[in-house]
């Protein structure tokens, strides 16, 4: 099957690439490197430097494609809350220009990367499918608009689609094979590995008065090589099935000081850092069910337990 990966030069997306390639399949990946690395794109893999955004870039790589996983979207919460402008271009306006080329290009399957944001704040947990959607940042919004637009579509063009709902993506690919760091990670596990590899001096834990065990925010991480193995059976899915929105996470949960505490183990480094205030929109605790992933997509985590997901970043980070 020929794939087209739009950002697949990314951190999720060159693991995506991996996995497909490992399974046999002809990848495409079209990529304009903002935030991505080409180095970390597999060689097997045919790389287009290009936007979602431009139609010639667009029709270059949906020549000849069965399926296209979209994984182009600008990512940070916070900036999107400041930066509504910037979100709404690349990621509403880029996923449309995006799928009207599919339909020009008779592509109908296609697997989007969602995000937990739709959900906004969890009024019971574990988070499941059924749960309201009600983003509290502005990149959620754009996702949960995206996932809406995708259901018209379905409808109106016979696209086939699954929104694949990301928990809190983290680590690298068990084998090594992936190595680029990402550019200004924003997330707590790589953070702390920049602490403990001396790339910056130290980190922030943002806030300790949380109803939680120890008192910081316990969130579900997912291995990214977990994350990539699901777009490959959603691709296997869509090929006998009809459309699917469902969570990618482990069920699992782990507070801010657990991971530190980890990073420091497997690091052998002190990891200091300040206590701040609770960002704006942080919920105490956010971690998933998993059953309905399982149960349509035959798939479960295998790698995202919290060592391995620290391990595999801390052998990256040295």
């Amino acid at each position: 099957m020929k794939v087209l990966v739009t950002g697949g030069a990314g951190y999720i997306g060159s693991h995506v690439v991996l996995a497909l390639c490992e399974e046999g399949n002809n990848v495409v990946v079209l990529d304009d490197l903002s935030t991505g690395n080409r180095e970390s794109v597999d060689k097997r893999a045919l790389f287009i430097q290009g936007s979602t955004l431009n139609q010639d870039d667009l029709s270059k790589g949906l020549n000849g494609v069965d399926a296209v996983v979209h994984l182009a979207a600008f990512k940070a919460a916070g900036e999107s809350m400041i930066y509504p402008e910037k979100y709404s271009h690349n990621n509403i306006t880029g996923t449309i220009t995006l799928l009207n080329a599919m339909v020009n290009h008779t592509v109908n399957k296609f697997i989007f990367s969602s995000t937990a944001a739709v959900y906004g704040y969890p009024q019971y947990l574990p988070l499941d499918e059924n749960h309201p959607l009600e983003p509290i940042n502005y990149y959620g919004f754009t996702k949960l608009e995206i996932e809406r637009i995708l259901k018209w579509y379905g409808e109106l063009k016979g696209l086939r689609f699954a929104a694949l709902r990301y928990f809190n993506a983290a680590g690298y690919d068990p084998q090594g094979r992936i190595t680029s760091l990402e550019n200004n990670p924003e997330n707590l596990i790589p953070t702390a590995m920049e602490v403990a590899s001396n790339r910056r001096e130290k980190m922030e834990v943002f806030g300790d008065d949380f109803d939680t065990t120890d008192g910081t925010g316990v969130r579900d991480y997912i291995h990214v090589t977990d994350l990539a193995s699901a777009h490959v059976k959603a691709i296997e899915y869509l090929n006998e099935n009809a459309n699917l929105t469902v969570n990618l996470a482990t069920g699992e949960s782990h507070s801010v000081f657990d991971v530190i505490n980890l990073a420091k183990e497997i690091s052998g480094q002190d990891i200091p850092f300040d206590i701040v205030d609770r960002r704006p929109g942080d919920p105490a605790e956010l971690y998933a069910g998993t059953n309905q992933a399982f149960e349509s997509l035959n798939w479960e985590a295998e790698y995202s337990d919290l060592k391995t997901l620290l391990e595999t970043t801390w052998k990256v980070y040295q």
